[in-house]
């Protein structure tokens, strides 16, 4: 079996010596991912901008990225996280720059970070915080390690959500100094969803003190109270938003999951 993530590191690294995230943007925006979650009255939710995924293929068909940007907003989102991977995702920096001229959120670039390049693309576009996947590290996919990385970032006044998969990259990222600590419910080595993989990291660890994110696979209200018993203090969920009908009416169902009955 191809293993997908080495692949999409490989072709991160050739969009980078391509000049891909080479931008002449200087957007200057300070806002906290990590102080938003914290503040949130409702469920912390960072709805996500995608017009595609590998595993569903394309989800919006011409998507009109002001508007999906404002609807997430409008429903209550505490912060959005915009693709800017063009080949898999169809996401792109120029997308992230009309969703930032259009929203007051803070904003995650989510990408696959494998190089300083990406991240001062993200700062110079106005994202907030960045994605770090933790498997790319400790695979010597990327030119650093994730410690060295993560103190780039903060050095260009960004936050770190550092992604992990297993119990073994949890309890690393943890000792780390992101700033966020996700648990990516879908194994990106074969793109398969388990919620299961949140409850048995969390239930087999503490958090340290560490705000978690649970990433992938969350479609409704019954998800988001189930993993929010675990210890989950917010989530990033993407195609069950892209994929409604009604992007407004599901980001409020999923930010006022605990009214539901």
């Amino acid at each position: 079996m191809v293993d997908l993530l080495d692949r999409f590191a490989e072709d991160a690294k050739r969009r980078v010596n391509e000049g891909y995230y080479y931008v002449e943007e200087s957007i200057s925006n300070m806002r906290s991912l990590r102080e938003a979650i914290l503040g949130c009255e409702r469920v912390p939710i960072i709805t996500e901008v995608k017009a595609a995924s590998p595993s569903l293929g394309v989800i919006k068909e011409s998507m009109d990225v002001d508007k999906v940007s404002l609807a997430m907003q409008s429903g209550g989102s505490t912060g959005i996280s915009v693709l800017t991977e063009p080949n898999y995702f169809h996401g792109s920096l120029d997308y992230f720059i009309k969703v930032r001229r259009q929203v007051s959120l803070p904003l995650l670039m989510k990408d696959f970070i494998v190089s300083f390049v990406q991240v001062d693309a993200a700062s110079r576009i106005g994202a907030n915080a960045v994605l770090l996947i933790k498997t790319l590290f400790d695979r010597d996919r990327c030119e650093c390690d994730v410690n060295t990385m993560i103190e780039y970032v903060h050095s260009k006044n960004l936050e770190v959500l550092l992604e992990s998969h297993s119990l073994r990259e949890f309890s690393s990222s943890l000792d780390s100094d992101a700033d966020l600590v996700g648990i990516n419910n879908r194994d990106l080595r074969t793109l398969k969803v388990d919620l299961k993989t949140t409850q048995e990291i969390m239930e087999n660890s503490s958090t340290k003190g560490k705000i978690i994110v649970s990433e992938s696979g969350v479609e409704n209200a019954s998800d988001v109270r189930n993993l929010f018993k675990y210890g989950v203090r917010a989530f990033l969920v993407g195609s069950s938003i892209m994929s409604s009908s009604d992007i407004e009416a599901k980001v409020r169902e999923l930010v006022n999951s605990f009214d539901t009955d």
